[in-house]
């Protein structure tokens, strides 16, 4: 059997405000945000001939759920280079769409307190499925302006090579 713990002493779980976001080999910056990680399998309910009383239950199709990522608009435009790669207005007939590179593989790293990598999990061909480009603008409010993209993906697992980190006592 699989042992996942090798630092006894941590009884707390992660929290979920430190983490990163990495495509095409460099982190992106200010994502402030990650929708969750779920997957959904349907079942498939069938009853025999026979037994009229109760029906029998066995897993079907698997679909995953969209992800969305936002940060605060600023002047990165990684959000909207990916974005266009799906659909590029006015770039001219054959050239609206990027079939060579519009899928990108994600990488979802999780840290504890420490700032020690603990989880990471790969998402596998995402593509963007929706860009906000600017939210709603409301001259009477005091917030930042956040930009999301919506990623269609075809799965994600995680990353059997990233182990729990020992963590260190602090001593005076």
């Amino acid at each position: 059997m699989a042992q996942f713990s090798v630092n006894a002493q941590r009884f707390d779980p992660y929290k979920n405000f430190k983490f990163r976001i990495k495509w095409d080999g460099h982190y992106v910056a200010g994502v402030s945000k990650v929708s969750a990680l779920k997957r959904t399998t349907e079942v498939v309910k069938h009853r025999e001939g026979g037994d009229p009383s109760s029906s029998r239950k066995s897993p079907g199709r698997t679909e995953y759920d969209a992800i969305t990522l936002e940060r605060g608009v600023t002047h990165d435009p990684d959000f909207e280079q990916w974005a266009n790669k799906v659909w590029a207005l006015r770039a001219g007939d054959g050239n609206e769409v990027s079939l060579k590179d519009f899928r990108k593989d994600l990488i979802l790293e999780v840290y504890n307190e420490a700032g020690q990598l603990a989880i990471s999990y790969q998402i596998f061909r995402c593509w963007v499925s929706e860009f906000q480009a600017i939210p709603d603008l409301d001259a009477n409010a005091n917030a930042v302006a956040i930009q999301h993209i919506k990623l269609e993906h075809e799965g994600w697992s995680r990353d059997p090579s990233v182990r729990e980190p020992t963590e260190k006592a602090i001593t005076p």
